[in-house]
């Protein structure tokens, strides 16, 4: 990710504190380059098995131009994908936990990989999310994919 890219996901990503600079100055200088950030103003996250969030993405890139931004946790164990505010309370998924109003997760400076968590799309900082029933419709794909034995990526072969 270039430079002005990197400064336009922070500035959407710092816009969810009520210290803006405070935490882009704390977040650009912090030794582990991860910031705590509230869901449930901007965007909230839904976190899924790597194993199901892999092939989900896949599908999803099918589906839209671009998907909204996407966290993978270390050794790719968990996948978070950035959907509007809201969706968290209502989502009903089985093995599908959820980050919504009230709740905060660890974020990685964009651009960068901070223990053991990293972007897999970052926010391009106009504020795309992914959107919910696209995604959903994107897990029963993968899903059924990994039921039924497809082949890489949630593709049937």
């Amino acid at each position: 990710m270039n430079g002005s890219g990197a400064r336009t996901a922070l500035e959407w990503l710092v816009a969810v504190v009520p210290d803006p600079d405070a935490c882009r100055w704390e977040w650009e200088r912090n030794q582990y380059g991860i910031a705590l950030l509230p869901a449930g103003r901007r965007w909230d996250v839904l976190i899924m098995p790597g194993e199901l969030g892999s092939p989900t993405l896949n599908v999803l890139s099918r589906l839209v131009d671009r998907p909204g931004p996407v966290l993978v946790g270390s050794a790719e164990s968990r996948m978070g994908f950035f959907v509007p505010p809201g969706t968290a309370g209502r989502w009903m998924g089985a093995g599908v936990r959820t980050a919504g109003q009230g709740t905060w997760i660890v974020v990685p400076y964009p651009g960068r990989t901070a223990d053991g968590v990293r972007w897999l799309v970052t926010p391009d900082g106009s504020g795309t999310l992914t959107d919910p029933l696209l995604l959903e419709l994107a897990m029963h794909e993968a899903a059924a994919g990994i039921a039924g034995g497809c082949g890489r990526g949630g593709r049937w072969q």
